[in-house]
């Protein structure tokens, strides 16, 4: 370790941020956040490393930090600095936010999967999802409630997945497409939030199955309950009864508009995505601008609900969507609405800091 990078480790100090790990050629190697700089970049230097963090450790020949107000900010702000500079080592965020769906595919014999892209190709999409490995259980449940077709679909010997009661089929007998419709509609409604009646009916069937005295199959239909509660009931639900909604809020500052969305899915925020732009005609014409191409990426999916945080002229919004928006200016979707333009002025800070930076260092390269 060379005496300039020593010298830093000494003055680290304890507050959030982000600290940014450079090689010998003045690249950006890693970057990283913590609501504790002086912890975290300590945690580097101190005891064994190994793998990637220890590889990392090695090309370590420079250190520098932005300071935040807050851990909210120094999240922000380190995705802001991962997605512009693409560190080697920053490998999981590196292609940005990138959020799970659900997908239900176009095709004769339907199956069920989790993608990171949404298209155009008349599957059903449901989502985003917080991770892969939540939207990876609701798939798992939803195999077990209501199955689709597991196998390659191909008449002959029935599969694994058909004995186990997990496939409808194809591979046994012709399925009919409206057997497989009114499995869609059943996932749709679950998805939704409608999980009490499953629940109701898994629950008789448990306690029919102890009457019989088959415990097998009722720790079975027990852990179903359960699997339900774990992945459906308890994604950290803040909205209780709201179904699907999203939540823009804006912040205008030094003529730059900072947007923060956040997606409410079964009344649980499951995923948000920013975006922070110089203002080029007006605050109000450029966020309609922003809306309607946000919501023509496919990725994106228009909620049933839209609320807003800025006024807008609703014939500036495309069609499908001026018929979702809202402009909340009381009551829980004001507050709401708040929580998401805090945010938005969390993601304009971070964005200014990261702008800072990059003027410093364009000045010390001078």
């Amino acid at each position: 370790m060379n005496i300039q990078l020593q010298q830093k480790l000494t003055l680290l100090p304890d507050a959030p941020g982000c600290y940014i790990y450079k090689d010998e050629n003045n690249e950006i190697l890693y970057i990283g956040k913590s609501k504790c700089l002086k912890n975290r970049v300590k945690s580097y230097f101190t005891g064994k490393q190994i793998g990637k963090t220890a590889r990392l450790v090695r090309q370590i020949r420079d250190l520098e930090l932005i300071i935040t107000s807050s851990e909210k900010e120094a999240l922000l702000l380190e995705m802001i600095l991962i997605q512009k500079y693409q560190p080697p080592f920053n490998i999981q965020l590196k292609e940005g936010q990138s959020y799970p769906y659900i997908k239900i595919t176009n095709e004769k014999n339907p199956h069920i999967e989790v993608v990171f892209e949404a298209k155009q190709d008349g599957a059903h999409y449901f989502g985003p999802y917080p991770g892969r490995y939540s939207a990876r259980q609701t798939v798992e449940l939803i195999e077990k409630l209501f199955p689709l077709c597991r196998c390659d679909g191909k008449p002959g010997r029935p599969c694994l997945y058909y004995h186990l009661g997990l496939c409808l089929g194809p591979c046994q007998a012709e399925i009919e497409p409206a057997v497989y419709q009114a499995q869609i509609q059943k996932i749709t409604r679950f998805l939704e939030g409608n999980v009490k009646d499953v629940k109701t009916k898994l629950t008789l069937d448990m306690q029919a199955a102890t009457e019989k005295l088959q415990f097998e199959r009722a720790a079975e239909l027990r852990d179903t309950i359960h699997a339900i509660n774990e992945t459906i009931e308890k994604q950290h639900i803040i909205f209780p009864g709201l179904k699907n909604r999203d939540i823009i809020g804006c912040y205008e500052q030094d003529n730059y508009l900072g947007v923060f969305v956040f997606f409410v899915r079964n009344g649980a925020i499951n995923g948000t995505k920013w975006h922070v732009f110089e203002i080029q005609k007006s605050l109000q014409e450029d966020l309609a601008d922003f809306i309607n191409q946000f919501y023509q990426d496919p990725n994106n999916i228009q909620p049933k609900e839209l609320l807003i945080s800025e006024k807008l002229a609703k014939m500036s919004l495309s069609v499908p969507l001026q018929k979702a928006i809202s402009f909340p200016q009381k009551g829980g979707k004001k507050h709401q609405i708040n929580l998401a333009v805090e945010n938005a002025k969390s993601t304009y800070i971070a964005y200014a800091k990261m702008k800072e930076y990059d003027f410093e260092n364009q000045l010390k390269n001078t």
